[in-house]
């Protein structure tokens, strides 16, 4: 069903961790790439996901962050602290640089580990398939990719393929106002179609990685909703604020931006679901409250799983 793909920061570890239950409860799973150093976050975050009944994808080899030059200790996370789990699958991330002997390394290493390939610019799926032989029909492959690339994925018809694609557009926060709310994604609605067994998206982040920013000149609020007058493809709004000329007061910006958000709910015509995240939102406008700009991403992230956890349903 439903892979979000996070880059394991502390607010997106917090998110998978406090939505555990929701993604059990859904069948979603969590693709996490691990980028910072310590595990603990990581470790916490997958004995939640374990507690819940849920289940997780963790990428073994990831390409960003601390871990990008060797993802030994993930492996020993999952060797010393999940072994015989098939709750939690070791991703096995296939890049453009991957040749298939690495491919092949990786996946011996890790046999005990419920394996799945997540295919993100890999240039040799004809000897990786045929290396899979017969266990092609049991192993489980993601593509980070667009909907175009059908003979690269044909390679792999027999076995359980998911498609995730970025439906962020990356732009300064300012830039946003002149595009809201625009198109996000139909992939809920289409993959099928595809031939995909599930989807997976970058949630209200984007396939952009970086360490973090400096001083936010304008503060955005991205809030996903499905449309039901539009064959319920999903739209994302961006709630901006009004100041955006100077690096100061953070505050005062995210109180414009949600002042927006809060006009916009009151109107009666957002189609913004109201979750448990909108209502926080609602909270923090009624205690004038700026809780940090973490915190702000992690509710959105919060409402747009359940904003797909309500349309799935």
């Amino acid at each position: 069903m439903y892979h979000p793909y996070f880059r394991g920061k502390q607010f997106e570890l917090i998110t998978i961790r406090e939505m555990a239950p929701l993604l059990a409860h859904a069948g979603f799973v969590p693709i996490i790439e691990p980028v910072r150093e310590s595990l603990g976050g990581l470790e916490r975050t997958l004995r939640a996901i374990c507690e819940a009944g849920g289940r997780a994808i963790v990428i073994v080899n990831p390409h960003h962050g601390d871990h990008g030059d060797d993802g030994a200790n993930i492996s020993a996370l999952l060797r010393d602290k999940l072994i015989g789990n098939n709750k939690i699958s070791a991703g096995i991330l296939l890049r453009g640089n991957t040749s298939f002997e690495d491919a092949k390394t990786c996946f011996i290493a890790h046999e005990d580990h419920n394996p799945t390939f997540v295919h993100s610019g890999f240039n040799e799926p004809k000897a990786l398939a045929q290396y899979l032989g017969d266990n092609l029909a049991t192993s489980t492959h993601v593509f980070v990719s667009n909907p175009a690339d059908t003979l690269y994925r044909r390679h792999f018809n027999s076995s359980t393929r998911i498609l995730v694609q970025d439906g962020f557009e990356r732009r300064k926060n300012a830039d946003y106002a002149k595009n809201s709310p625009e198109k996000f994604s139909e992939l809920h609605v289409t993959y099928g179609d595809l031939g995909m067994a599930g989807f997976g998206d970058f949630l209200i982040v984007g396939d952009v990685y970086s360490e973090g920013g400096g001083p936010a000149y304008a503060v955005a609020i991205h809030l996903t909703y499905i449309d039901p007058d539009n064959d319920n493809v999903m739209f994302i709004y961006h709630f901006v604020s009004t100041t955006n000329d100077t690096p100061t007061d953070p505050a005062g910006k995210f109180k414009q931006a949600l002042d927006k958000l809060v006009e916009k709910l009151d109107s009666g015509n957002s189609k913004l679901h109201e979750t448990t995240a909108i209502r926080e939102f609602r909270e923090l406008h009624a205690k004038q409250h700026f809780p940090g700009l973490g915190y702000v991403k992690k509710l959105s992230m919060k409402h747009h799983i359940e904003t797909l956890a309500a349309y799935l349903a």
